[in-house]
C-alpha cells in the first residue's frame, strides 16, 4: 500500500507511479487527515509511505497522523521522499516512526523535485528547464526503486550527519511558528468563489466566508496546496507572490513522459 500526502502534485506522481509499478494502489491521505480519521489501513504488502519534504523534515501534520494511524497486514514500512533538493531530517523521523509501530525500517529514498514554496525570496525560481530536468530526474528513479521494494529490499540514501538533527530538531518548532504565519494569505478580486482552497487544506485553517477564504489559524502547513492550486491564481502572500509563477505537477507531466 503506497501512502501519501501531496501539496502540487510531487508526491502523488510518485506515489501513483510507485503502486503502477508495483501492482499496488495509492491512498491519499488528505481526507483522513482532515477527519482525523485513525481507522485502521491494512496491507497484505509492504507499506510504502510518499512524503513531502517542509523545513527539512516531514510536514509535522503529516506525522503526526501517520503516529497515530493503525496499520496492518504488513510489518514492512518504506519511505520515498520528494524535495526541493534536501530531505534534512526525514530519514530520522521515518526510522523512528517504525520503531514506535513497531515494524520493520525498510529504509529511503530521497527524490528532488521542483520546488512549490514560493511564500519566501529566499529560494530563486526555477526556469522551465530546471523544472523539466528535475522531473525527468525523479522520474528515471522510480522503477529502481520499486525494483528494491519488489525484491525485498533495503533503500539506501545520504548519510545524515550528527549535526543535523542537533540543529533541525530545536531550529524547526520555532521556525514554524514565525514564519508559518497565516496572515498575509489573501484573496484578490479574481477569486471565483470556488471553495477548493479549503478544501485542499491539510490543517483545516480556511473556511469560506461569503465567498471568500478566510485563514482561521494563526499558523498553518505552508505547504503551498492553496496558492498553489488556486484555479485563478487569487490567492497570494503578502506582496512576495505577486509575480511568482504557480506550480502545479501536472502542468509539467510531459517531462516525466520524456525519458
Amino acid at each position: 500500500m503506497i501512502l501519501y500526502f501531496s501539496a502540487t502534485g510531487n508526491t502523488k506522481y510518485v506515489a501513483e507511479r510507485l503502486a503502477a509499478e508495483l501492482g499496488d494502489s495509492a491512498l491519499n491521505l488528505l481526507e483522513r487527515i482532515r477527519k482525523k480519521d485513525y481507522s485502521p489501513i491494512r496491507s497484505e504488502k509492504p507499506f510504502v509511505v510518499c512524503s513531502p519534504v517542509i523545513v527539512c523534515e516531514m510536514p509535522r501534520f503529516f506525522l503526526s497522523y501517520l503516529r497515530r494511524a493503525v496499520f496492518s497486514g504488513s510489518r514492512d514500512l518504506y519511505f520515498v521522499f520528494t524535495s526541493g533538493g534536501y530531505a534534512g531530517i526525514s530519514g530520522q523521523q521515518g526510522r523512528a516512526l517504525a520503531r514506535k509501530k513497531n515494524m520493520r525500517y525498510m529504509g529511503r529514498a530521497e527524490l528532488t523535485m521542483p520546488r512549490n514554496y514560493i511564500a519566501s525570496d529566499a529560494f530563486p525560481e526555477l526556469t522551465r528547464e530546471e523544472i523539466e530536468g528535475r522531473i525527468r530526474e525523479a522520474a528515471g528513479h522510480i522503477p529502481d526503486i520499486a525494483a528494491t521494494i519488489r525484491a525485498g529490499g533495503k533503500l539506501t540514501a545520504r548519510h545524515v550527519w550528527l549535526f543535523e538533527p542537533l540543529i533541525t530538531l530545536p531550529f524547526n518548532p520555532v521556525w514554524s511558528r514565525l514564519m508559518h504565519r497565516t496572515r498575509d494569505f489573501h484573496a484578490g478580486d479574481q477569486c471565483i468563489s470556488c471553495g477548493k482552497c479549503e478544501r485542499c487544506c491539510p490543517v483545516n485553517a480556511i473556511r469560506m466566508e461569503g465567498g471568500r477564504p478566510v485563514w482561521t489559524r494563526r499558523t498553518c502547513a505552508h505547504c503551498m496546496a492553496c496558492i498553489q492550486s488556486c484555479p485563478a491564481g487569487a490567492i497570494e502572500y503578502g506582496l512576495i507572490t505577486a509575480k511568482k509563477q504557480r506550480y502545479r505537477f501536472e502542468k509539467y507531466r510531459y517531462a516525466a513522459e520524456e525519458r
